[in-house]
């Protein structure tokens, strides 16, 4: 199943995590290119983490797209969140291999074990499953519930970024995702309150 390939992404991912937090580059250590400085640990962090949590949020909105008999408010929804998050998704990318951890940086070998850690409101294997299997309204109350719950993980992150992140671009993503997710998130709550 597609998303067991995520559940990997998202495990690897959060174990680059904690080696990040332990091999971050410091005022003293070369950095990758000169352009990398303006990046510290929370940047590189935020980057890491909200690629496949985005990815996420693609995934269980196109999960809803391709059912029938969606509230169109929802399929709405659903087309809005993969046309702001598919592209996030690729300026992410391009400063994570801007500031020299796009391919985790180079930390290959370090055993620091497993984080222990998971996304905020990612989706379990088990609550996806029961997506794809939900049709009608059903369906739809369920992508909503489980939306909010991402959505809420999102902005966590993102306000995590905001204390403590550095990079301008990073910085003003991370409010723009707040905005935005707050927005949605009120938004799917009125469509809930009238199932």
């Amino acid at each position: 199943m597609k998303f067991r390939n995520s559940l990997a992404l998202i495990g690897a991912l959060a174990v680059a995590l904690a080696v990040s937090a332990c091999g971050s580059p410091t005022p003293n250590s070369p950095t990758p290119s000169a352009r990398a400085e303006a990046f510290n640990t929370a940047d590189v962090m935020f980057a890491q983490m909200m690629i496949p949590h985005h990815a996420g949020a693609i995934e269980m909105a196109q999960v809803i797209l391709d059912k029938s008999d969606i509230d169109p408010r929802v399929v709405d929804l659903a087309e809005r969140i993969q046309a702001a998050q598919g592209p996030e998704i690729d300026q992410l990318t391009a400063w994570l291999e801007e500031s020299g951890y796009g391919d985790m940086g180079g930390m290959d070998g370090m055993d620091h074990g497993p984080s222990g850690g998971n996304i905020d409101g990612m989706m379990s294997e088990e609550d996806m499953a029961d997506l794809e299997d939900a049709e009608g309204k059903p369906a739809t109350r369920l992508f909503l519930e489980q939306m909010i719950v991402h959505h809420e993980g999102a902005i966590d992150m993102a306000e995590v970024e905001l204390d403590n992140g550095s990079h301008d671009g990073t910085l003003n993503m991370a409010q723009s995702i707040v905005e935005a997710q707050q927005a949605e998130i009120a938004e799917m709550r009125d469509i809930l309150s009238t199932f």
